[in-house]
């Protein structure tokens, strides 16, 4: 399996994040839902909030998205 993973470094407030990072997981989420592929977006905030979307259920991934999330101090938001 290959992963990709994407930054993307962010000129907007902490507040700003907070509020825009759960419209970007469900647009992100919504476009890969159309392809034919399995994926995981995880988007951290700057003042540490954790937003992840997994789909579809892959063997692992969920354990591994907790046990990140765990080894992490951050709030922690599932979509």
């Amino acid at each position: 399996m290959a992963l990709v993973r994407i930054e993307i470094t962010s000129t907007l407030t902490q507040d700003d994040e907070n509020h825009l990072a759960p419209a970007v997981l469900k647009l992100l989420s919504g476009v890969l839902d159309m392809l034919p592929v399995a994926y995981m977006v995880r988007i951290e905030t700057t003042d540490e909030h954790v937003f992840q979307h997994v789909t579809p259920q892959i063997a692992g991934w969920d354990s591994a998205a907790q046990q990140t999330a765990a080894d992490l101090p951050r709030t922690f938001v599932e979509s």
